[in-house]
C-alpha cells in the first residue's frame, strides 16, 4: 500500500488543529480512561461531538503490521502561533513542536508514551504536494519537518517509516485547551526545585511545592531556557513529570466524584482535540472501558534512546540498537511495564517444575545428528544449535542404516518422551521407534528439513521502560528538594 496524504481541508483548518507539545496526550488518554464511566450522563454525546475530525488517507504507503489489542496514537505538536496562541511565540505559521507515540495495550492494561524529540534527525520519506503544502523529496531532516512540507499525512507516514510502528490514529490539541484542562481540575500540584524566571515562557515561579494553574502550567511545560540545561531533552523530562502529576490529579477522588469537574475537563479536552475521522466515539469508548481501571504504575513515559548527531552537535540521532528494540517491542504488543510478564514467568516456573518431575529436559537427552539432505555441513550446524539448547550431541555424520524420506527422530523402547521433546523443537519432524538403539536418540535430517520452530519469527526484545530506558511511571513523584 502507498502512504496516505492529507485530504483537502477547509479554510481555518490549521487554526483548529494547533498543538504545542506531547504533554497533551496525557490529558487525552486520561479522558479516554474515564469516558467509559460517563454513559449515564445525558450530555456525553454532546461532549464527544466537540471533537474536530480531519481526513487522512493512509492507503498510499506501505505500513507496518498492526497488532490486535494494541492501539498506537500519534500525538503531534503543531505549534501555530496565531490567534489566542500568539502570546506564546513570535513566529507565524505551522511549526511542529513535538511528537510522541502513545501505545495503549488494551489487552494488558498498560500505556507507554514514547517522546520523539524534535531535534531528532532521521531519513524522511518523500511526500507529494497537497493543498496548502509543497511536498518534499526523500531527505535527511528533523523528524518534525515532514508536517511542514506535507501536513498530517506526511508526518504520519514519516513516523511509521522511521519507527516501524503501526499508528492507528492521530490526536492534536492546542495551547488554550491545555490551560482550560488544568483549570478544570483545580490545578496541578508540582514541586519546583529552584526558582524559575523565563520571560520567553511568561513564567515566574518560586521554589517549593505549589499548585500551578493553567497559565502557569503551560509556561512550565513550554519553558526551555529558564530551567535545567536549556535542552529539548531536559524539557521533555519535565513534561513527563508534569503528565504524571496531571494524571494523578485527574484520576483523584476529588475530580472523579465531581460531575462538574468531569464535565469541564472533558469539554476542555474535546473542544481542543482534532483527530482523524476513523477515531470515532465508539473507538474511544471501547478504549475507555478497557482502560478505566489501569494502574498508574502501568502508565509509563520514556524518550526514545538517542545521542548527539555525529554531523551536528545541536541535533540528535537514534541510538541503536536500543531505539529499534523499543519500537519492535511496541509494535509487537509487548508489555513494557514488566508486570504481566512477571506474573506469567512465575506461573511458567511452577509449570516448569511440574514438567521436570514428569518428563525429560534437553539436558537429559543425548543424540547423534545425521545429514540426509545433501546440504554440506548441515549436521554440524544443527548439532551446534542443539548443544546451545542444552542437548548432548555425541556424533555427526551421514545416515547409513536408516535413510528416511522426512526428518525423523529415532528412539529406543522407553524413550518416546525424549524423542517427542526433540521433535517438538523442529519445524518438521516425526518420531519412530527403532531397533538397535539404546540410550541415544538418532536425528536424521531429511529433504523436508526447514529448521527449528520459531526461528522465522522475530521475538520481541525484553525491555523494561523504567529500568532499561530510564523512563518514569505516572505513579512516580520525582525526587526533589520539596
Amino acid at each position: 500500500m502507498a502512504g496516505k496524504r492529507s485530504a483537502p481541508r477547509p479554510a481555518g483548518f490549521l487554526d483548529a488543529v494547533r498543538l504545542s507539545t506531547g504533554q497533551w496526550v496525557a490529558c487525552a488518554v486520561t479522558a479516554l480512561s474515564i469516558v467509559g464511566s460517563l454513559g449515564g450522563y445525558l450530555w456525553y454525546q454532546g461532549i464527544a461531538n466537540n471533537i474536530t475530525t480531519a481526513q487522512v488517507d493512509t492507503d498510499e504507503w506501505d505500513r507496518p503490521t498492526s497488532v490486535e489489542g494494541v492501539m498506537n496514537l500519534l500525538v503531534i505538536g503543531s505549534d501555530v502561533r496565531s490567534g489566542e496562541n500568539a502570546n506564546y511565540g513570535e513566529a507565524e505559521g505551522e511549526r511542529p513542536d513535538m511528537m510522541l507515540i502513545a501505545s495503549i495495550n488494551v489487552d494488558r492494561g498498560a500505556v507507554t508514551m514514547v517522546n520523539l524529540p524534535r531535534d531528532l534527525v532521521v531519513d524522511l520519506p518523500g511526500c507529494e504536494a497537497v493543498e496548502g503544502y509543497e511536498g518534499m523529496a526523500p531527505q535527511s531532516g528533523m523528524i518534525n519537518s515532514a508536517m511542514t512540507f506535507g501536513g498530517v499525512g506526511c508526518q504520519w507516514n514519516a513516523v511509521e517509516q522511521v519507527t516501524g510502528v503501526h499508528l492507528d490514529h492521530f490526536v492534536m490539541m492546542d495551547f488554550t485547551g491545555f490551560k482550560d484542562m488544568v483549570d478544570a481540575v483545580g490545578g496541578v500540584q508540582m514541586c519546583i526545585p529552584a526558582p524559575i524566571d523565563d520571560p520567553k515562557a511568561h513564567l515566574t515561579l518560586e521554589a517549593g511545592e505549589q499548585t500551578l494553574d493553567g497559565e502557569q502550567s503551560l509556561g512550565y511545560v513550554r519553558s526551555r531556557y529558564g530551567q535545567g540545561d536549556g535542552s529539548d531533552l531536559s524539557r521533555i523530562e519535565r513534561q513527563q513529570q508534569f503528565m504524571g502529576a496531571m494524571l494523578r490529579q485527574v484520576l483523584s477522588s476529588e475530580v472523579m466524584t465531581s460531575p462538574l469537574a468531569i464535565t469541564n475537563f472533558l469539554n476542555a479536552v474535546t473542544e481542543s482535540v482534532t483527530a482523524d475521522d476513523g477515531f470515532t466515539v465508539d473507538t474511544m469508548t471501547d478504549i475507555a472501558i478497557s482502560m478505566r481501571e489501569v494502574d498508574l504504575n502501568r502508565i509509563q513515559f520514556v524518550t526514545v534512546p538517542n545521542g548527539q548527531h555525529p554531523a551536528d552537535p545541536n541535533r540528535l540521532a537514534l541510538s541503536q540498537p536500543a531505539a529499534s528494540e523499543l519500537f519492535t517491542a511496541i509494535n509487537s504488543g509487548a508489555d513494557l511495564s514488566g508486570g504481566a510478564e512477571e506474573e506469567e514467568d512465575e506461573g511458567e516456573g511452577d509449570e516448569g517444575a511440574d514438567d521436570a518431575e514428569s518428563g525429560p529436559t534437553p539436558a537429559d537427552i543425548s543424540l547423534d545428528v545425521l545429514n540426509g539432505t545433501g546440504i554440506e555441513g548441515l549436521a554440524g550446524q544443527v548439532a551446534e544449535r542443539l548443544t546451545t539448547d542444552g542437548y548432548t550431541v555425541n556424533a555427526t555424520g551421514n545416515p547409513q542404516v536408516r535413510v528416511p524420506a522426512v526428518t525423523t527422530v529415532y528412539y529406543a523402547p522407553g524413550q518416546e518422551a525424549a524423542a517427542e521433546l526433540l521433535a517438538g523443537s523442529l519445524e518438521t519432524a516425526v518420531t519412530e521407534e527403532a531397533a538397535g538403539l539404546t540410550g541415544t536418540l538418532e536425528l536424521v535430517l531429511g529433504p523436508d528439513w526447514t529448521g527449528f520452530k520459531g526461528d522465522e519469527e522475530e521475538a520481541a526484545p525484553e525491555i523494561s521502560v523504567t529500568e532499561d530506558l530510564g523512563g518514569i511511571t505516572a505513579e512516580e513523584k520525582p525526587e526533589s528538594a520539596c
